[in-house]
């Protein structure tokens, strides 16, 4: 089997002392019509070996799992306009709470005093010079929205895509139904989170993160969701 790369990455990686190969798996645009099992026996059944470790981006599992928000079920108020101004105009995601509709869903998801906090804990972040204080005081479901900017695709522009549902459960089924080892991972250019792995995957979330650290699955138009992880002999 001939491991594929997208551009600008690299098939080798060392973490924890061995070397490992990335091959970037290119799919379909998945959308909500899909089914994640049928995705992965469809894409990933046929080139995968035991042993191996399937890296999945949450993105797809969210959209499979109709995790997905519309613009006009937002309604922007006045906190958020006003917050939005000092915000961090970029999370790990890309676009965060510096855009008016998410931090609406941000005071819609876990509050108005919360936000609050983080606001002021982000802006003390920022003149110590520490990046991301917001999103550890938001939480997960904040800091893990992505969506509502056609940067990419244009079929994300009036849609967000909040985190998938019962990530480690879902590794679990994949396993179960189709006997592959495998992680859902939040991972892009500025930052890597293990949302889920299958119980038999030995390896710490720290060894996970660095098989992923430069995101091999890109974050452009590649439609490489899937990125199968194997060690080199």
């Amino acid at each position: 089997m001939e491991f594929f790369a997208n551009e600008g990455k690299n098939v080798e990686i060392a973490a924890d002392g061995r070397t490992y190969l990335r091959h970037a798996i290119q799919t379909r645009f998945i959308t909500q019509e899909d089914d994640y099992i049928r995705v992965l026996k469809e894409y990933v059944s046929g080139v995968y070996e035991e042993g191996d470790i399937l890296s999945i981006s949450e993105k797809i599992i969210s959209i499979c799992q109709h995790r997905i928000i519309r613009r006009e079920e937002i309604r922007i108020g006045g906190w958020a306009k006003f917050l939005s101004r000092f915000a961090d105009h970029r999370n790990r995601g890309g676009y965060g709470v510096g855009m008016e509709i998410n931090m609406q869903y941000a005071l819609d998801k876990v509050g108005l005093p919360r936000v609050l906090i983080a606001s002021l804990a982000g802006g003390l972040g920022k003149l110590l010079g520490i990046k991301g204080v917001f999103y550890r005081i938001a939480g997960r479901e904040v800091s893990g929205l992505d969506g509502f900017y056609d940067g990419a695709w244009k079929e994300y522009r009036d849609i967000g895509i909040e985190i998938p549902y019962h990530s480690g459960a879902v590794c679990n089924e994949i396993k179960e139904k189709l006997d592959i080892s495998c992680m859902i991972v939040d991972a892009n250019d500025l930052g890597q989170e293990i949302l889920g792995k299958s119980d038999d995957i030995a390896l710490e979330d720290a060894v996970l993160k660095q098989l992923i650290r430069d995101n091999p699955a890109g974050q452009g138009q590649q439609r490489t969701p899937l990125v199968l992880i194997r060690e080199k002999n």
